[in-house]
């Protein structure tokens, strides 16, 4: 399918649609009352609304949009973002502005236990609920439509970072392997996501069997993974049986702490070839796929959390910005042909 990536971009950039205005929601899910779930919305809608700059901070740009606005009432397809460890929302806002403007709603929790406002430990080593807090999302999604408008079903998709790509990988098809996963980190204790075996539950035998059950969401059509970790843990034998696209985005380099190769080039390895699109980009790091710092943010961060402002580093080849457009620019491309959209549904790809 991927063959048509070149036809696809090229219907994408004649397209010369009206851009719709970002509308915002947050909003608090409580249908299981022992983990509430905070997720947020940005989907196309008329200018109405409060205009503000949602993420904004003493650290990190915000992206423009209009809280509480009026949804526009034809069915859109619908991408699903998963947040890595410690993060929220904010690291992935730009891709999600980004895609309203070519049509999407976007939606993402806010994963209890690994994230910014929420790290109790024994919420972080559930962490088998994390696939199934992105279907309780979709599930809402898909019977309120007054949120963010009408969900196409039929087009739906899931994108997710770092611990959120190997979330997102879960509702695909890839299966979990405790006992693989901790063998594996004999041999790679340095590695970053082997330093969380203890504070994930991976290592917790009553949690294993919950852990290592099969996840897969037959309505996600389509995944994203950019620069995922724990994808050792995966069993080849489940990769090799995904059947749907599946986009793979890396950092350019291996890091000490987290080896591109040994966790994308996984995924790439044992999924098969007519599914998988792998892709390192070049002058990225591990956090360059989160938000853009401001210029003081790295000194900011670590004045508060020492060693932390190593988010804000990028390999200094291009700037964070032009590494977001051209991650814009392939997962335009890359669902565009995935959800088999006809050009007249998705518009430009511009966030700044």
């Amino acid at each position: 399918m991927f063959r048509y990536y070149v036809c696809t971009l090229l219907l994408i950039l004649l397209s010369c649609h009206v851009q719709a205005d970002t509308g915002f929601r947050q909003l608090t899910l409580h249908s299981q009352s022992t983990r509430p779930l905070n997720v947020t919305i940005w989907y196309p809608s008329y200018s109405t609304g409060q205009p503000e700059t949602a993420g904004e901070n003493a650290a990190f740009y915000g992206e423009s949009v209009r809280r509480d606005a009026v949804p526009q009432p034809e069915a859109h397809p619908l991408i699903l973002l998963s947040h890595g460890y410690g993060g929220s929302w904010r690291n992935l806002n730009w891709l999600a502005v980004a895609l309203v403007k070519q049509g999407y709603i976007v939606a993402a929790p806010d994963h209890p236990g690994t994230t910014t406002q929420n790290r109790d430990p024994s919420a972080a080593k559930q962490l088998w609920l994390r696939p199934q807090d992105i279907n309780q999302l979709l599930d809402a999604l898909l019977v309120n439509a007054e949120w963010a408008g009408k969900v196409d079903s039929k087009r739906i998709a899931a994108i997710g970072h770092s611990l959120g790509g190997w979330t997102v990988m879960e509702l695909v098809g890839a299966q979990f392997s405790s006992s693989l996963f901790i063998d594996d980190c004999q041999h790679h204790p340095l590695f970053a996501d082997c330093k969380l075996i203890e504070t994930l539950g991976i290592n917790s035998t009553p949690h294993q069997a919950l852990l290592d059950a099969p996840r897969i969401n037959s309505r996600i059509k389509a995944a994203v993974s950019l620069d995922l970790g724990l994808a050792r843990g995966f069993t080849p034998t489940s990769l090799t049986n995904i059947n749907v696209p599946v986009l793979v985005l890396s950092a350019e380099q291996d890091s000490v702490e987290l080896p591109a190769s040994l966790e994308s080039g996984y995924l790439a390895q044992h999924i098969p070839p007519r599914w998988v699109h792998f892709s390192p980009i070049i002058g990225a790091t591990h956090f360059s796929f989160m938000q853009r710092c401001k210029p003081a943010a790295a000194a900011l961060i670590d004045k508060y959390s020492p060693g932390d402002g190593i988010v804000c580093s990028d390999q200094g080849s291009r700037s964070r910005e032009a590494i977001h457009q051209e991650i814009i620019a392939r997962v335009t491309v890359f669902l565009a042909a995935s959800l088999n959209l006809p050009a007249g549904e998705t518009r430009s790809a511009s966030v700044h």
